[in-house]
């Protein structure tokens, strides 16, 4: 497929970025402007984004289409999707667990070609690269993947199972977003019998310890309302493997508090613990 037109489901931090680098491959990236926000259509002017009035109008022009949305949005927006019969590539590369991504691929598969992402990393901006990992239909991910190249999104194909893409997405989410959740419990701990900057300097003796970035508990906090949902599906994805998914519920229940927070770039180091302390 030369030069397709892709569509992207939803602008946000994310898939905002990394339409932005599609469109070096493609002729166009669409973007549905109903009922989205005024930050939406601000992100999605910055990148350059092309918007259309209807998703209808969305899907008839698209070859290929990505969802990047929040967790729990993601079967409500593929059976809109389904709704108007999309014939095209749609990668389903949401942050949710294997067997949800296995309905959204039954769902959209008698007239779409299903293909399952997932994202590792930070947005495409900055001189970050995170890598679109793809799995299903040979000829699908392949088209996907050329898509990316020559961009700051990185791809790696691993085979043609649905599922394994969403798999590799969670497995990595469960350990790096739930230590951070851990790093915010242990500062507000030592914080609050007045050894925070001692905490730091013993965890500093270790390169590899998040106890030595404090700071990054803020940026935690505005995100959390995008992680809780993501460990949760977490959570799913280990009770189905037979594992234990008690401490990704509780790493939820943690990221709940900061809900708040949505996206709060001024929040400090101390307004994320004293939100963390209050139920």
């Amino acid at each position: 497929m030369d030069q397709p037109t892709v569509g992207i489901l939803q602008p946000g931090s994310m898939g905002a970025a990394v339409a932005a680098c599609a469109a070096t491959n493609a002729v166009s990236v669409l973007w549905c402007e109903a009922g989205r926000s005024p930050a939406t259509v601000a992100r999605a002017e910055k990148f350059g984004l092309t918007g259309v009035a209807t998703l209808a109008e969305l899907l008839e022009r698209s070859d290929i289409v990505i969802s990047l949305c929040p967790p729990a949005a993601a079967e409500d927006l593929a059976r809109d999707v389904a709704g108007h019969a999309f014939t095209g590539v749609y990668v389903e590369a949401n942050a949710i667990n294997p067997e949800r991504t296995g309905r959204i691929a039954d769902l959209l598969g008698t007239t779409a070609t299903v293909v399952d992402g997932g994202v590792i990393g930070s947005p495409p901006v900055g001189g970050k690269s995170p890598t679109l990992y793809l799995s299903g239909p040979t000829a699908a991910v392949t088209t996907v993947a050329a898509l990316f190249a020559g961009t700051d999104v990185q791809t790696g194909q691993l085979g043609t199972e649905i599922g394994k893409a969403s798999a590799l997405k969670l497995a990595y989410a469960s350990f790096q977003k739930t230590s951070r959740v851990l790093v915010a419990l242990s500062v507000g701990l030592a914080h609050a019998h007045g050894v925070g900057q001692e905490l730091v300097r013993v965890a500093a003796r270790r390169s590899d310890s998040y106890l030595a970035e404090p700071e990054y508990i803020a940026k935690a906090a505005a995100r959390a309302w995008r992680w809780g949902p993501e460990m949760e599906e977490v959570a799913d994805t280990l009770a189905d493997a037979g594992l234990p998914p008690e401490m990704l519920h509780a790493a939820a229940a943690t990221l709940a508090r900061w809900n708040d927070a949505k996206d709060d770039a001024e929040l400090t180091l101390a307004d994320a613990l004293a939100r963390l302390a209050q139920p």
